[in-house]
C-alpha cells in the first residue's frame, strides 16, 4: 500500500499550544459547487414548505404535519446526507452534513425534528450497527419511510445519563431482552417508528443500547409536552412496559451504550452549534430588513448608530462562530481520511476522529448556541415594541432559541467538559499542556519580551496577541491544577472561567486565519470588511479572556501569587486600540445597503 501524506495538521485541543497556518484551515468560501447545490436545496425546502407554515406547525394538534414534512424532506434526500450510499443515502463528508445542519437550522421546530432523526436517531446505527441492522433500518431512515427518536434522558438522569434506571433482562430462552423504564423529553416521540433506547442489562454499571421498533407491544406515551418554544416539535414521555426486544437488536456490545451516547452527542453538539448559526443568520436578515423599513424621526432606524452597533455585533459573532465550526468540521474530515488511509473501517474512522475533536465539538456547541441567544435578544430590541408582538417573527425566534443552551448537554456541562477533556489528555500524555503552562509561569517572573518591529507579514501583531491569550489560558489553568490537584473538578466556577478563555482563543484564532486565507485568495481590498470583523472580534476576545482570567485568579490565588498572576494576565491581554465604532459602522452599512447579511 502506498503511504499517503497525512491530512490532519492538528490534534483535538492542540490549538491552545500550537500555532496553525492559515493555509491549513478550511473556510466556507471553499465549499464546492455540489455542496452549495445541496445547501440551496435545503434552503428552497424551507422557503417552500416550512416558513409559510410556521404558525400551522406550532399550533398543530397532532404530529402528523411534522411527520408529513419529514416525508417531503426524505423525498429530496435531505434525511440521507450522512447515511452511506449502499444504504440509500448520499454518504457525504462531515463538513457537508454540517452545511445541511446550518441551512436547516433556520427551520424552527422542523429543524429540531430533522436533526433528531438524522443525527441522534440515525447515526447510532450508521456508526455502531452491524451489517444486518444497517441493511434492515438505514434505507428506511434515509428515505424518511421510517422516522427515528433517541431515548436517553429519564426523570432522574439528565446530565448524569449513565445513572438511568431503565432495565433490560434477558428472557429464559435467550431470544429477547425485556425492557422496563421511562424516558422523557423524547423529540419525535409521538411519530417515530424506531427508538434508540438506552438501558442497563441486569445490574450492569454501564448502559447498553437497543433498537426498538414502535410496533413492539408495551410501548405507551404521554400527550406532547407544552414547551416554552419549539412548540411544533413533538416531545413526549415514553414508557416501556415489558417490551420484548429481539436480542439481535442490541446495538454494538453489552455495556457499550454510554460510549455510544457520548460519541453521538459529540456529533450532535457541533451540529447544534452550526444549526444555531443558520438560525442566527435568518434572524439578522429579518432585523436588517426591519431596520430599513422602520422610520423614526423621519429616518430609517438603520441609520442610527445604536442600531448599526447591534447589527454589526450580530454579524461578527455569526461570522466568527461559523468560521470556527467549519474549521473543526474539516479537522474531523481530515482525520477521518487519515484513519481510513491507515486501513481503518469507515464508521470506526469517523468515530475516532469525532472523539479526537470532542473538545472542539463542545466549544462550538457553547459558542453557537450563545451567539443565537445574543442575536435573537438583539433582534427583539431592533424591532422594539413590535419585537414583543406574537405577530412579528422575533417572538418565535426568541422562544425557540432558548432550548439550545440545554440540548446536547447544558452549556455549563459542556464548558466543564472542555477543560476536563484537556486535562485528562494531558495526564495521559496525549496533550502537552503542563510543559507550556510551566514555561508561562516562568515567563511572568521574567522581564517582558517586547519583540521586534522587523517581522513582516499579515497579522503579525494580532498573532502575537493570540499567542499571549493562549499563555493567559495556560497560566490560569496550570496554576489551578497545581492549587487544587484532584479536587479541581469541584471548582466548577473556575473550570467555566478557563473554558471561556479557551473558547474565545479558539474562535478568535479561527476568524483571523479565515481572513488571512481569504486575503491570500482575493487580496486585502476585496475582504476589507471581513478584516474589520476579525479585528473587532479579537479585541472583544481579549476583553473576555481578561475578565474570565481575573475571575478565576481571584478565586484561588492570594498575596504575591495573586499580584503576580494579575500582572501576568495584564501582560497577556494587551492589544493596540482601534476605532471599533467606525469598524462596526462599516460592517453594518454594507449589510444595510444590501438589506441582508452578506458575509
Amino acid at each position: 500500500m502506498i503511504a499517503t501524506e497525512p491530512k490532519a495538521s492538528i490534534k483535538g485541543g492542540e490549538f491552545l499550544i500550537k500555532e496553525t497556518e492559515a493555509a491549513k484551515v478550511f473556510i466556507p468560501e471553499e465549499f464546492t459547487e455540489e455542496q452549495l447545490m445541496i445547501a440551496a436545496t435545503c434552503r428552497e425546502f424551507l422557503e417552500r414548505e416550512i416558513w409559510p407554515r410556521l404558525n400551522e406547525i406550532d399550533n398543530a394538534k397532532s404530529p402528523e404535519l411534522i411527520s408529513s414534512l419529514m416525508d417531503k424532506a426524505g423525498e429530496l434526500g435531505i434525511l440521507g446526507t450522512s447515511v452511506p450510499e449502499q444504504y440509500g443515502g448520499f454518504g457525504t463528508n462531515f463538513n457537508t452534513s454540517m452545511l445541511v445542519a446550518e441551512v436547516t437550522g433556520a427551520g424552527h421546530s422542523f429543524s429540531v425534528a430533522l436533526s433528531a432523526h438524522t443525527g441522534i436517531g440515525t447515526l447510532p446505527i450508521v456508526y455502531y450497527g452491524n451489517d444486518d441492522q444497517k441493511s434492515k433500518y438505514l434505507p428506511q431512515l434515509a428515505s424518511g419511510e421510517w422516522k427515528a427518536a433517541y431515548c436517553l434522558t429519564e426523570p432522574d438522569s439528565g446530565s448524569d445519563a449513565n445513572s438511568g434506571k431503565t432495565k433490560a433482562v434477558l428472557t429464559e430462552d435467550g431470544k429477547h431482552y425485556v425492557l422496563n423504564g421511562q424516558k422523557m423529553w423524547i423529540t419525535n416521540g409521538g411519530f417515530a417508528d424506531l427508538y434508540i433506547v438506552f438501558a442497563k442489562i441486569d445490574d450492569d454499571k454501564n448502559l447498553s443500547a437497543f433498537i426498538v421498533e414502535r410496533t413492539y407491544e408495551g410501548i405507551t406515551m404521554n400527550e406532547p409536552e407544552h414547551k416554552m418554544g419549539i412548540k411544533g416539535s413533538d416531545t413526549r414521555q415514553i414508557f416501556f412496559n415489558d417490551v420484548k426486544v429481539p436480542v439481535e437488536n442490541l446495538l454494538s456490545e453489552r455495556g457499550n451504550g454510554f460510549k455510544i451516547a457520548v460519541n453521538i452527542l459529540n456529533i450532535g453538539r457541533i451540529k447544534l452549534g452550526i444549526a444555531a448559526i443558520g438560525g442566527s443568520k435568518e434572524v439578522l436578515n429579518n432585523a436588517i430588513r426591519y431596520s430599513n423599513e422602520r422610520k423614526q424621526f423621519k429616518t430609517a432606524i438603520s441609520q442610527f448608530g445604536a442600531i448599526k452597533h447591534k447589527l454589526a455585533e450580530m454579524a461578527l459573532k455569526i461570522y466568527a462562530s461559523e468560521t470556527a465550526s467549519y474549521r473543526a468540521g474539516q479537522n474531523i474530515d481530515d482525520l477521518i481520511e487519515d484513519f481510513k488511509g491507515q486501513g481503518m473501517e469507515d464508521g470506526q474512522a469517523k468515530l475516532k476522529a469525532l472523539e479526537q475533536f470532542a473538545i472542539e465539538c463542545a466549544i462550538m456547541k457553547v459558542h453557537g448556541s450563545e451567539v443565537l441567544d445574543y442575536v435573537v435578544d438583539e433582534g427583539v430590541q431592533v424591532y422594539g415594541g413590535m419585537g414583543y408582538s406574537a405577530d412579528a417573527p422575533m417572538d418565535r425566534s426568541y422562544r425557540d432559541a432558548r432550548i439550545n443552551r440545554i440540548f446536547e448537554g447544558t452549556n455549563e456541562i459542556n464548558r466543564m467538559l472542555v477543560v476536563d477533556m484537556m486535562l485528562k489528555r494531558a495526564m495521559k500524555g496525549e496533550l502537552d499542556l503542563m510543559g507550556p503552562a510551566m514555561a508561562v509561569a516562568k515567563e511572568i517572573m521574567s522581564i517582558p519580551d517586547f519583540g521586534s518591529d522587523e517581522e513582516e507579514g499579515l497579522f503579525i501583531a494580532e498573532k502575537k496577541v493570540l499567542k499571549n491569550l493562549k499563555k493567559a489560558a495556560l497560566m490560569v489553568s496550570g496554576a489551578a491544577v497545581q492549587k487544587f490537584m484532584m479536587t479541581l473538578s469541584n471548582e466548577q466556577e473556575i473550570l467555566m472561567n478557563v473554558a471561556d478563555m479557551a473558547i474565545e482563543v479558539y474562535v478568535a484564532e479561527s476568524v483571523l486565519l479565515r481572513v488571512e486565507k481569504l486575503i491570500g485568495i482575493k487580496g486585502e481590498e476585496a475582504v476589507a470588511l471581513q478584516k474589520q470583523m476579525a479585528l473587532v472580534y479579537l479585541h472583544e476576545a481579549v476583553e473576555k479572556v481578561n475578565n474570565a482570567g481575573r475571575a478565576a485568579i481571584t478565586s484561588f490565588a492570594e498575596g504575591d501569587e495573586l499580584r503576580g498572576m494579575l500582572m501576568g494576565l495584564k501582560r497577556f491581554t494587551k492589544i493596540e486600540p482601534m476605532n471599533l465604532k467606525d469598524a462596526r459602522r462599516q460592517i453594518a452599512d454594507a449589510m444595510i445597503a444590501d438589506n441582508k447579511y452578506i458575509f
